[in-house]
């Protein structure tokens, strides 16, 4: 099931709620889950977060020297006893298709370079002469996960691993690889190398970086060349000062942001999360409802991918609102030129523009006009309002304004209320 990149791209990742141990039962839960609720909003991937194929995985951290599951090549296979379904051989084939049958696509998780089992064991590199120790780049390792060295890339066994592993996803049906440790430094060759992969592998998989740490714009024409989405921070998680520290990256990154190619602000930490995950215990996202609203319309304007972090079978009906409210998911998959206007302390201004017109606008007869977006921000920790002014984004003339979020028709002439750390969200619909 290919993924459309043409908009950013929509889905779920077992990383926030599951940590490095989630079983196939898990990932079937929240599939069957996002086909039966989510899927006509858009959202259409399901992601495999990392370690699968680590057979003691816990939560809160990582096993040094992890008994990691190889073929007899060195790539990585699912741990049969969390993917009952990859026995004898089947690898994520079978979890795959059943994904597919739902009509969603499959991701899966993959660290930088080469597991340093496989360079103990000196394990052949499939179709070559090539061994794992040849491909090796042991003084290049993960700071902190245990279960790979880098490439040598000065060696063609290093390209060759790459094209053995990816054309092992492509004949289990892998969708979307998100590719770990690539960023933070960036590491050019391993990037365009594991995008080569994907090219002889002829499938067509989308390529996702992480993490992001750091990531500056000056690799831009290199990250658009070779992948679909990348991060632009660290882990986010359920915290404001997280969720506040993505304006500043976003106003930077949001003006970058064209089919194909996406800057991504990482995964939505709502919903119920940490049940077996890296960091703190089972819990409802500690997010307040503001900041949730605050973090879905941050992302949205700024056209980030969504990718819930949450289990959605035991996710509540308001962040599941949030989820799929239809003019807002608007923005995201039919609007350009977002990006912040002004900020002015706590006060931020942001702006976008609809590529289709809204049916409604305008009196009976009239053709459809394209509307304006714009999202008032309060980064403060008390209530705030704010003159929002139609012509600061180059809106004139007569024109309907709607808050997105809860449906009321707004007149801009009064001060709009913002709660502490929250948003308005707001639609302008011109008439003729």
């Amino acid at each position: 099931m290919q993924v459309d990149t043409t908009t950013p791209p929509m889905g779920w990742n077992s990383w926030d709620c599951y940590g490095p141990s989630v079983t196939e039962d898990e990932v079937l839960a929240n599939a069957e889950f996002m086909a039966a609720h989510l899927l006509t909003f858009g959202w259409n991937v399901v992601v495999v977060d990392i370690q699968w194929y680590e057979p003691t995985a816990r939560a809160g951290g990582y096993n040094d020297d992890p008994p990691v599951e190889l073929d007899a090549f060195g790539r990585q296979v699912p741990a049969p006893n969390r993917f009952g379904s990859a026995a004898d051989g089947a690898g994520f084939g079978p979890l795959a298709a059943r994904v597919h049958d739902l009509g969603l696509s499959f991701g899966l998780h993959i660290m930088r370079g080469i597991p340093r089992r496989a360079v103990e064991l000196d394990l052949p590199i499939l179709g070559t002469a090539w061994t794992a120790t040849d491909a090796a780049d042991t003084g290049s390792v993960c700071p902190w996960n245990p279960d790979n060295y880098g490439l040598n890339h000065d060696h063609p066994a290093a390209q060759a691993y790459y094209d053995a592993q990816v054309a092992q996803f492509a004949a289990w049906g892998v969708d979307f690889i998100k590719a770990d440790d690539m960023l933070a430094p960036f590491h050019d060759a391993e990037i365009a190398a594991y995008a080569e992969a994907i090219r002889r592998s002829g499938r067509p998989i989308v390529l996702s970086l992480s993490p992001g740490t750091g990531l500056d714009t000056a690799h831009l024409d290199h990250l658009r060349d070779n992948a679909a989405m990348w991060r632009i921070s660290d882990d986010l998680w359920d915290r404001w000062e997280d969720v506040h520290d993505q304006f500043d990256r976003l106003a930077r990154w949001a003006p970058t942001q064209r089919p194909g190619g996406w800057a991504d602000a990482d995964m939505l930490p709502l919903g119920r999360i940490g049940i077996r995950a890296e960091r703190g215990q089972d819990r409802p996202s500690r997010l307040t409802p503001d900041e949730a609203r605050t973090l879905m319309t941050l992302w949205v304007m700024a056209r980030s991918p969504l990718m819930f972090g949450g289990d959605l079978p035991s996710t509540d009906a308001d962040t599941l609102a949030l989820l799929t409210n239809p003019a807002v998911l608007e923005i995201l998959k039919h609007s350009d030129g977002g990006g912040q206007v002004s900020r002015d302390g706590d006060a931020v201004l942001w702006s976008a523009r609809a590529t289709r017109p809204t049916p409604r606008a305008g009196a009976a007869g009239d053709p459809p006009a394209a509307a304006t977006y714009l999202a008032a921000f309060h980064l403060g920790d008390q209530a705030s309002s704010a003159v929002v002014d139609p012509d600061a984004v180059g809106v004139r003339g007569p024109h309907t304004a709607t808050d997105l979020w809860s449906g009321e028709v707004l007149d801009l002439a009064e001060p709009l209320t913002i709660p502490p750390h929250g948003v308005r969200l707001v639609r302008l619909d011109p008439h003729h």
